[in-house]
């Protein structure tokens, strides 16, 4: 949708004359939403100010197309400023602006992420010349009347109010710099100069809204990469009922029409392969020609998947394909043809940094899609705020007038395709009882050390064959190093023992970063990933007195938001408010034991703990495994 659309000559009147009226206005009535101060002031500043003395000169026509505000179709994705008109054999160019207010930033290591201050908070985000490449791709490969019409698309980011562009403009962020030039202040010239390059006279046809209004379809380029990307990856192919669960999801793609909404809910435990189920629907239905994508509210997964898919840890144009959970606030009803949501049980009901944009995420979802397909595994919801469990998209599902369809992925291929270790989980942890009180007759190789000392060592030993063991631990130390790199996190003096949380560099990549392994990972990291191996500290959150597993919820650490709002439920009501925190804390531990294909490896930091799951192995095991 165009929120706003001119020639050139009537922008710089709007542009000197209140322009962030205009915009406000026509976001109300087209958009239907309201705006924010900090919104209405960037397009003061950016459209009234910036792009006034950008555009204010005798090198474009007055007849120019300006867009302000472009929404792509089908999206929930904005253009900030588009310049649109034909270069001098007539063929159509579009730049694309991303505008920033910015006036500073702190580079980080990891790939297309800058950290600047927003709202009076320091948090990473996109680099403005990535993201407005990420439009530009997202066109090339949504928009038929682009690819069809061949229009050239040239993005570039103008961040107008810092005057020292050495860091923005840094090498690490070349590969995307290289795509989408960056100008800063005193950089007008320059963008102008950009600018006239590729566009020297006005569009001759209304090109704008035959964009606008185009089918949304994905490329065929995109869908065969896709696709050779997962032919070439063994560990995405569909075995056993994966594949019945596959195509009975895939069969609502051919049920869709306007008038009806599907959603499917699938059920699967730890390494029952719920995301190569979704991976290949994902291929599946892009390669059909439907407008789809996948959503994790961890960013975890997307990383990982989207590195093993491209080889590489930059991002790509697959990078569009991978959507967090939070991003459907303001998303309109069927915008997409279908979504496959991963890690179901990790949505939550508000979004954003503060917990406080849109309504219910499972709502939003079910809203933004014709067929909308839930991997959820209920005993895998390890904070306060996780909502996702059947009965509630069961709710929301009927709420929308969804027909609701049901499967169940039930094969276990981690921790040594072994079941039975999964039912000796729920036992030992006191989920639930099951008839596995011990790993007797069980082919998986488990542990108990003696000391943090030895688990690390052999994790170490482990991961040289593969970079597949990790190190993992309930959240019960403060994350000191993320602000002091020279400081330890979770400390043992007793053993000579000291390692830091994983590293903020990694982002989502800690599973398979290659130096992470000298780093802790906590559930956040790791969570619907797999490993070969796992070692994994239970911290004094989890103990066992007299036979009995207790849970300490005050032994979390406070830079753990996972128990966030514990507190206030303990005062409206005790009994409850424990008896959830009890499961998050089981459920934490139960998913990390359960990351590993071959092996698990624990430390307890408290004596009575390891005695107790050494008497529930009731195996005889060498602690001093070479």
């Amino acid at each position: 949708m165009i929120v706003y659309q001119a020639p050139k000559a009537q922008f710089l009147i709007d542009a000197a004359n209140g322009i962030e009226d205009i915009i406000q206005w026509q976001v109300k009535h087209k958009l239907r939403r309201e705006t924010g101060v900090s919104e209405y002031n960037s397009w003061k500043n950016s459209l009234g100010n910036a792009m006034f003395h950008v555009m204010n000169t005798d090198r474009f026509a007055d007849e120019l197309t300006v867009a302000i505000e472009y929404s792509i179709p089908r999206t929930n994705n904005r253009i900030d400023f588009i310049v649109l008109g034909e270069n001098e054999r007539g063929q159509t160019h579009m730049a694309i602006i991303e505008l920033k207010q910015w006036t500073k930033v702190l580079t980080t290591l990891k790939d297309a992420i800058v950290q600047t201050r927003l709202r009076g908070h320091l948090v990473e985000t996109n680099h403005p010349s990535y993201q407005a490449w990420s439009y530009a791709a997202l066109l090339l490969d949504f928009n038929q009347t682009i690819r069809d019409e061949t229009i050239a698309l040239h993005p570039c980011a103008y961040v107008h109010n810092m005057v020292n562009n050495e860091l923005i403009a840094s090498d690490f962020y070349g590969e995307h710099i290289n795509k989408a030039p960056v100008f800063c202040k005193g950089d007008k010239e320059n963008l102008q100069n950009f600018l006239s390059a590729h566009i020297k006279r006005p569009d001759s046809g209304n090109t704008l809204l035959r964009v606008d209004r185009s089918h949304v379809r994905p490329s065929k380029e995109l869908a065969d990469m896709l696709d050779t990307m997962l032919k070439g990856h063994p560990e995405f192919v569909l075995i056993d009922n994966q594949k019945l669960v596959y195509e009975n999801a895939l069969s609502l793609i051919g049920k869709m029409d306007d008038s009806s909404k599907h959603v499917m809910i699938i059920k699967g435990g730890p390494g029952t392969g719920k995301s190569v189920v979704a991976i290949h629907l994902l291929s599946t239905i892009l390669r059909s020609g439907y407008n789809t994508r996948y959503v994790t509210k961890n960013r975890a997964p997307r990383t990982v998947f989207e590195v093993k898919l491209t080889g590489t840890m930059s991002r790509t144009r697959i990078t569009n394909l991978f959507q967090g959970s939070g991003g459907f606030v303001e998303a309109q009803r069927n915008q997409y043809d279908a979504l496959i949501i991963d890690e179901a049980h990790r949505l939550n009901e508000k979004s954003g940094i503060m917990q406080n944009r849109g309504q219910n995420q499972i709502m939003e979802l079910i809203y933004s899609a014709q067929v909308s397909v839930f991997f959820v595994d209920e005993d895998q919801r390890v904070t306060w705020q996780d909502i996702g469990e059947v009965a509630e998209i069961e709710k929301w599902a009927k709420k929308a007038g969804a027909t609701v369809h049901y499967a169940e992925l039930e094969t276990q291929f981690r921790c040594n395709g072994s079941n039975g270790y999964l039912a000796w989980l729920d036992n030992t942890l006191q989920i639930r009882p099951t008839a596995n009180p011990t790993l007797e007759g069980i082919d998986y190789d488990f542990q108990v050390l003696d000391s943090p000392r030895q688990l690390r060592d052999l994790i170490l030993e482990k991961n040289r064959k593969a970079n597949k063991a990790r190190l993992l631990a309930g959240y019960c130390w403060k994350w000191v190093s993320k602000k002091d790199k020279t400081m330890d996190d979770i400390i043992f003096p007793k053993h000579n023992f000291s390692m830091q949380w994983n590293l903020a560099e990694d982002g989502g990549a800690y599973a398979i970063a290659p130096n992470s392994v000298e780093q802790v990972g906590c559930i956040h990291t790791i969570q619907g990933l797999d490993l070969h191996y796992a070692g994994v500290i239970i911290g004094p959150d989890f103990v066992v007195r007299d036979g009995k597993v207790v849970t300490r919820p005050e032994e979390r650490a406070r830079t753990d938001k996972s128990l966030h709002g514990f507190k206030k439920a303990l005062k409206e009501n005790e009994t409850k408010a424990r008896a959830k925190a009890d499961a998050i804390i089981k459920n934490t531990y139960k998913t990390l034991l359960s990351r590993a294909m071959q092996g698990c490896y624990i430390y307890c930091t408290d004596q009575e703990t390891a005695e107790h799951f050494k008497n529930s192995v009731a195996v005889k095991y060498s602690y001093d495994r070479k």
